[in-house]
């Protein structure tokens, strides 16, 4: 029986289609959505785009990702909404609406796995994948107070699913609890290739926390005293050797080429109308040179280098998920453009790096969810999933 009461509105209304799954396995008993960039047979993909869900047909075969959770024994209840083409992080969707934030109804969900974190938040399914290519699972993840990975790039399968930069997007998921967080990762992720040691080398990332405003670093200071009470004394380092603005500005022009190559085609052939903000994303992404590319590619390389010594085999390095709790719905459209910008400081990192981050849903400010992150070296997924789950509740504990 598939999701039909969908207070949040959080799932896509499309005709109920039954999708079979595995009636055991070590999934069975839970229920599931997925973001509607992912093929589920029986069902069109629409990609949070009226055109593109115009264009798209009844899909015949499940992608990958989707499949190995109905084959793990997950219910499948509903395709959930996302940003237009994916290329936003607030979670506002001028065709199809805004979602409810279960963590904080007055306040955005993020983007651009929106359904797909409000659909658990609000409690209408266990579990939910979502795409993240520059943060649009940890940012909803921190906004509607969930567990949410991106994962090391090409940890898990992104075939059957819409674009939107291949060279960063990834599929994550969320949960609103640590042992079905745990589940679900130990299914999609399988076992890593370089696990964390039992006892990580903890690390804070000295200039993430700097850039927070005051009242943000105070809500999340007993979060980090908690943590370092589990795990030790963290090292403080830096993440950016030369300052955040280059790498905000190789992660811009790489996304920005990316979604150009991916959706321009269909954009410049249709002209379909575009919302606020994704319009203007896409006319950056055209304009991007292929000197800006270049230098960006090159940047995310040392990049990366930088970060590989800095995490090693063994580190985990602690750092805020967004700058703040969510934004309100009812902040201008420019307000949430300059949020966005700050944001991608700190959620660029790990997408420049290919590294796997978790964020954790330990603190909050103003009665709304913030979430804090820890990032660990590629191919460390599954074993930063767990110590995530250990640190949600052994970090929790001076707080109850």
């Amino acid at each position: 029986m598939l999701l039909r009461d969908d207070p949040a509105r959080a799932f896509v209304p499309y005709p109920a289609v039954e999708v079979p799954n595995a009636s055991e396995g070590p999934l069975a008993g839970l229920t599931f959505g997925a973001k509607d960039l992912f093929d589920v047979a029986g069902y069109p993909t629409g990609g949070g785009s009226p055109h593109v869900l115009a264009m798209s047909g009844i899909k015949s075969v499940t992608a990958p990702a989707v499949q190995r959770l109905l084959d793990a024994g997950a219910r499948f209840v509903g395709k959930t909404h996302t940003d237009e083409l994916a290329f936003s992080l607030n979670g506002k969707n001028a065709h199809f609406g805004t979602p409810v934030n279960g963590g904080a109804p007055d306040r955005i969900p993020g983007g651009s796995s929106s359904g797909s974190a409000s659909a658990v938040s609000n409690g209408l399914c266990d579990f939910a994948i979502g795409t993240d290519t520059g943060g649009s699972v940890r940012a909803p993840g921190s906004h509607c107070g969930l567990f949410g990975i991106r994962p090391s790039h090409g940890r898990v399968s992104l075939e059957g699913a819409l674009d939107l930069s291949p060279s960063l997007d990834t599929c994550g998921h969320f949960a609103r609890d640590g042992d079905t967080f745990l589940r679900v990762g130990e299914v999609l992720l399988g076992p890593d290739p370089n696990p964390l040691p039992q006892e990580p080398r903890p690390m804070l990332a000295a200039d993430c926390f700097a850039m927070l405003d005051t009242e943000v670093r105070g809500a999340l200071a007993i979060v980090v005293h908690g943590i370092e009470r589990a795990l030790g004394e963290a090292a403080m380092v830096e993440t950016a050797a030369s300052g955040f603005e280059p790498l905000y500005w190789a992660f811009r022009r790489i996304q920005g080429r990316e979604a150009w190559l991916t959706d321009g085609p269909m954009i410049e052939r249709y002209a379909p109308p575009l919302g606020p903000g994704v319009a203007e994303r896409f006319l950056y992404g055209r304009a991007v040179t292929d000197d800006e590319v270049a230098d960006a590619t090159r940047l995310r390389a040392e990049f990366r280098d930088r970060m590989d010594g800095i995490l090693g085999s063994d580190g985990v390095l602690v750092l805020p998920t967004m700058p703040d709790i969510a934004p309100l719905l009812t902040e201008s459209e420019g307000t949430l453009d300059l949020y966005r910008n700050q944001a991608i400081n700190l959620l660029c990192l790990s997408g420049l790096a290919g590294t796997p981050q978790v964020t954790i849903p330990l603190a909050s400010r103003l009665g709304a969810p913030l979430g804090i992150s820890i990032m660990g070296p590629r191919g460390s997924d599954l074993s930063l999933a767990a110590l995530a789950v250990r640190l949600a509740r052994e970090a929790a504990e001076p707080l109850l």
